[in-house]
């Protein structure tokens, strides 16, 4: 089957805390030539004060994140290089929504829906969304692994509400195509195999809407 990933011009690798999207990302771009779009979620000064207190500074971590993820795409896909072949992001837009509906009270919430629906328009949806997912269990396990001291406290139940918070939002979404690849039996970090078998499907045509693989 031939490759279609360099079609995408656009791609957004998605997935829960934990699920190896950065360094699946990092690798893709690097194949691919493409420009790639990391999230600077380390730059957020709210982040720690969060998971110690998430009620008292929810909404300004949902701020910041906004506000950051916003410049950050509206530059890099505005400036496309010429020697790069498209661009592959480690996040999505949308995901300060998905976030925020978990994270922000009702309130909070319908305040923060009216300024992301503005800086909205000017951020394109993507060729193709991929979720990367992976059971909770060895989301936590990933998280203890990788040793950043503010996610250690990270709750499963936490992990469970972001992770049925985008199952919801795939099945709002017919306009652009959504690839959910259960990738709980891959270590496409170590193994190249596993890698380059995630890429091909990646590589693959789909139509609007989600879609979901189990690789195995």
């Amino acid at each position: 089957m031939e490759d279609q990933t360099m079609d995408k011009d656009y791609i957004c690798i998605e997935g829960n805390i934990g699920t190896g999207k950065t360094s699946f990302s990092t690798r893709l771009a690097k194949d691919l030539g493409a420009q790639l779009i990391l999230e600077e979620f380390a730059d957020n000064p709210f982040l720690p004060f969060f998971y110690k207190n998430p009620e008292r500074y929810a909404f300004s971590v949902e701020l910041f994140f906004l506000t950051e993820r916003f410049k950050q795409l509206e530059s890099a896909l505005s400036k496309q290089d010429l020697f790069l072949k498209g661009n592959v992001a480690d996040y999505t837009f949308p995901k300060s929504m998905l976030f925020s509906r978990s994270n922000l009270s009702p309130e909070e919430y319908r305040l923060f829906q009216n300024l992301y629906k503005i800086l909205q328009r000017n951020i394109p949806d993507p060729s193709l969304l991929v979720y990367l997912h992976r059971p909770v269990e060895q989301l936590l396990e990933n998280i203890q692994k990788r040793g950043r001291s503010y996610e250690q406290n990270i709750s499963e139940d936490y992990l469970t509400k972001i992770q049925n918070t985008y199952f919801e939002y795939f099945q709002s979404i017919i306009h652009f195509p959504i690839l959910v690849v259960d990738v709980t039996a891959l270590d496409f970090v170590n193994n190249p195999e596993h890698y380059q078998q995630l890429k091909e499907i990646i590589g693959r045509s789909y139509l609007p809407g989600t879609h979901s693989i189990r690789l195995m």
